[in-house]
C-alpha cells in the first residue's frame, strides 16, 4: 500500500544507470535553484522600502544602511558557496554539509530550513503575482 501510494505521487525510482542521464547541466541548474535567491532579492527589497515609507520619510534614510547589510549578507552567501563548491567538489546540499562538520541534528536543522524557505518562497511569489492582478488601478 505505501509502495503504491509513494509511487502514485512521485513515479517508479530510477536505475541508477540512468541517474546520470536525468542530471542538469549547469544552465539549467542556474535557472532551476536561482529562482529562491531572484524571489528573495526582488520581493524583500520592495517590503523593506514599503515598511520604511509606512514609518515615515524620516526612517527612508536607513534605506543605504540596510541596502550595504543586506550587500554584505549576499556576500557571506557567495563565500559560503565558494567553499562549499570547493570543499565538497561531486556535490553536497546544505544537509550533508550540515551533517559531516555539526552532526546529525544540524544536518535535520538544514533540511528544515530549507523546506521551510521553500515553501514561504511559494507563498511570498504567488502572493506577489496575485496582488497586482487583484488591484484596481
Amino acid at each position: 500500500m505505501l509502495n503504491s501510494v509513494r509511487h502514485l505521487l512521485f513515479g517508479i525510482p530510477l536505475p541508477t544507470a540512468e541517474e546520470a542521464h536525468q542530471r542538469l547541466t549547469k544552465v539549467q541548474a542556474l535557472a532551476v535553484f536561482s529562482s529562491d535567491a531572484l524571489s528573495s532579492v526582488a520581493y524583500a527589497t520592495e517590503e523593506i522600502l514599503l515598511v520604511l515609507v509606512v514609518a515615515g520619510s524620516s526612517a527612508l534614510g536607513l534605506s543605504l544602511p540596510i541596502a550595504l547589510v543586506i550587500a554584505a549578507l549576499l556576500a557571506i552567501v557567495v563565500t559560503s558557496y565558494y567553499q562549499t563548491i570547493h570543499g565538497y567538489p561531486s556535490g553536497g546540499g546544505a544537509y550533508i554539509v550540515a551533517y559531516d562538520n555539526l552532526g546529525i541534528w544540524s544536518g535535520l536543522t538544514a533540511v528544515t530550513a530549507l523546506l521551510i524557505d521553500y515553501v514561504l518562497t511559494v507563498a511570498v511569489s504567488i502572493t506577489a503575482g496575485v496582488a497586482p492582478a487583484t488591484q484596481s488601478g
